[in-house]
């Protein structure tokens, strides 16, 4: 009950304030007037007459208080005195004009009836008064806020090195990072320059700072001017840019930092003012995919959502998109406890913890998740849950089936039995003519999924949707050659010539979150993975991007290809058609759906392969996917 009746007073002003506000502007008010009445007579030998000196008198009674209870109306005793910015002098400015017209309004109707001459103020003085408040009012305001930011961030308190810094981009990015920097010179960052393509701003300042040209007199930046690190603020660029930019930086021997992206900035996760390195999602991400957020709003907004590996990469990232549109109940589920729980601290962090459930429980766990779908009766399941690195799986083919093809089709099936309306399977490129048990059992739960679309009476539309490897995700490369970096070396490749599609995380799920609307129903969607890239290329960025040679001060050493690795993935499998949907980024693969009636069968036959020892679990996972060509010993 407390904190609810105290809230809303915490937006009032408090008493004390509103005096301090109403004897400053008060003060400022008089003077201005007083002085309005000195100027117009000024030419005059024998000053002001005593008509005029009266009539002031009077107009101080009340015009003063007319601008003091227009300033309050206009939200000026709200604020923080030392804190004045654009916002705050506009509406200054409008309570002080609204106020004049009033006065000139009073002064041409009132001109002629002798009982409000003092009301009657002449036109001259009214614009005078109006100018004088302008320049006051606000050059006071300003004054405050300039002696309390140079007592406050005094250079004299900093006593470190300066770091001169360019700017990459003045554009509304740019001008906001130079103003927060140059506000905080106690940290010891200096902006001294501005770069950006635009020719028309050459020559021009911002806040001070010269625009000294293009990006591409970075080289003569260290000289000229002493700088030692750039800042690309140009969250809208694209990943061609960003990647010269950096190169460039670079080589001219000067560390790059970045603002962050529009998505992250609109998002409200960090401010421009958050720099941070340039990292290899930077350079070797694509171009931001366009989203229909209206189609996504509807799919998610006022049901109840279940994630399931809501630990993972992926699914954690599920779970944020998610939260900000609004579902009426957001149930993040996860065998790993403490995965989940890093997951909850974030969500609730981001003001999401009234909407979210975490639930600790194994997709495998029959009576479990049906007691999950029961109580909560989800509208929307993300099926996020598998495991995933290749290698162990090829050494534990047992528990990759268990989980990725039982799980799946577990959850598949009460998702249908309790009528939920969208199940989206989270699959793989690796499914795609397996050749590792990974894929093949990614596989096997994409036909599990096909086949419960054409059960008797199901009304959940089913979907699967396949991408590449994601930068950054938990056991993936990048994570792996960071820790191989900073450890001295060496960084280890498989195969000079291996190719792997790669996308970010947030671009993955956004585009899953769409194949969701995209779907008609047993269908397995692929987003398009752009080119692939080589691994060696990604580890020679990488190494530079920490500040060493590849080859030089860290080694690439050439491992050789581990059991079941291919040597680029696939797109589709034989027989597949490929068609278009709405977004040019999601495809459509269309291929005959297993009968349901046939499922028990194929489950059962996929629970034998589980005991059996891996070679024979190999072996009879390729009875169930003729396209898998297993690694055996």
């Amino acid at each position: 009950m407390s904190s609810a009746v105290s809230t809303p007073s915490a937006t009032l002003p408090s008493f004390p304030r509103v005096f301090v506000f109403f004897i400053v502007y008060g003060s400022l008010a008089l003077l201005c007037l007083w002085l309005s009445y000195d100027i117009r007579f000024l030419e005059f030998d024998n000053g002001i007459g005593m008509t005029y000196i009266e009539q002031r008198n009077a107009a101080l009674l009340w015009i003063v208080p007319l601008k003091i209870l227009l300033l309050g109306l206009l939200g000026q005793f709200r604020g923080v005195f030392y804190f004045f910015r654009l916002y705050d002098a506009i509406r200054m400015v409008a309570a002080l004009a609204i106020a004049t017209v009033v006065v000139i309004f009073m002064g041409v109707f009132l001109h002629n009836v002798p009982a409000a001459k003092y009301f009657s103020i002449p036109r001259s003085i009214a614009l005078i008064d109006f100018n004088l408040s302008l320049i006051i009012f606000v050059g006071f305001r300003v004054g405050i806020r300039t002696l309390r930011h140079r007592l406050k961030h005094s250079p004299s308190s900093y006593h470190g090195p300066i770091k001169r810094i360019a700017i990459i981009g003045a554009g509304n990015a740019g001008e906001q990072l130079a103003a927060d920097l140059i506000s905080r010179r106690a940290t010891g960052i200096e902006p001294v320059c501005f770069l950006d393509d635009a020719v028309h701003k050459h020559g021009l300042e911002i806040h001070g700072i010269p625009i000294v040209g293009s990006p591409d007199v970075m080289p003569s930046l260290r000289e000229k001017y002493g700088v030692t690190e750039v800042i690309l603020a140009l969250p809208s660029q694209g990943v061609r840019r960003i990647r010269q930019l950096s190169n460039l930086a670079l080589e001219s021997g000067l560390k790059v930092l970045v603002v962050p992206s529009m998505s992250e900035l609109a998002g409200g996760r960090v401010r421009a003012n958050d720099l941070r390195p340039v990292s290899v999602e930077d350079l070797l991400g694509r171009e931001p995919a366009k989203l229909d957020d209206t189609a996504i709003d509807q799919l998610i907004h006022g049901r109840t959502v279940l994630v399931t590996g809501a630990g993972g990469s992926i699914g954690q990232e599920i779970c944020r998109q998610v939260s900000r549109r609004q579902p009426k109940r957001l149930v993040i589920l996860d065998q790993c406890e403490v995965l989940l729980y890093q997951t909850e601290q974030e969500l609730i962090s981001s003001d999401a913890g009234a909407i979210i459930t975490p639930i600790i429980a194994d997709v495998t766990d029959r009576t479990r998740m049906e007691e999950i779908f029961q109580r909560f009766r989800p509208e929307l399941v993300l099926h996020a849950a598998a495991h995933k690195h290749v290698p162990m799986m090829e050494s534990q083919p047992g528990e990759a089936l268990k989980n990725n093809t039982l799980g799946t089709a577990l959850v598949a099936e009460l998702a249908s039995n309790y009528q939920v309306k969208e199940f989206v399977l989270i699959s793989t490129d690796k499914a795609i003519n397996p050749t590792n048990v990974m894929g093949a059992s990614k596989r096997l739960a994409e036909i599990a999924v096909q086949s419960m679309q054409t059960r008797p009476g199901n009304l959940t539309r089913f979907v699967a949707v396949r991408f590449g490897n994601v930068l950054g995700s938990s056991g993936s490369v990048i994570p792996m050659f960071k820790k191989q970096i900073a450890a001295g070396g060496p960084v280890t490749v498989t195969h000079p010539d291996v190719q792997r599609y790669f996308m970010t995380i947030p671009e993955a799920v956004g585009l899953v979150l769409q194949s969701a609307t995209q779907g008609r129903g047993g269908d397995i969607l692929v987003l398009e993975m752009g080119q692939p890239l080589k691994i060696i290329d990604v580890a020679r960025q990488l190494i530079e991007l920490s500040g060493f040679r590849p080859d030089i001060d860290i080694e690439i050493k050439i491992t050789g290809l581990r059991p079941g690795e291919k040597m680029i993935e696939e797109l589709q499998h034989h027989g597949e058609q490929h068609h278009p949907t709405a977004h040019p980024r999601i495809f459509r693969f269309v291929g005959p759906a297993m009968d349901n009636a046939k499922l028990p069968e194929f489950l059962q036959a996929v629970k034998q392969c589980i005991s059996q020892e891996k070679d024979i679990c190999k072996q009879g996972i390729r009875q169930l996917v003729p396209e898998y060509i297993p690694f055996v010993d």
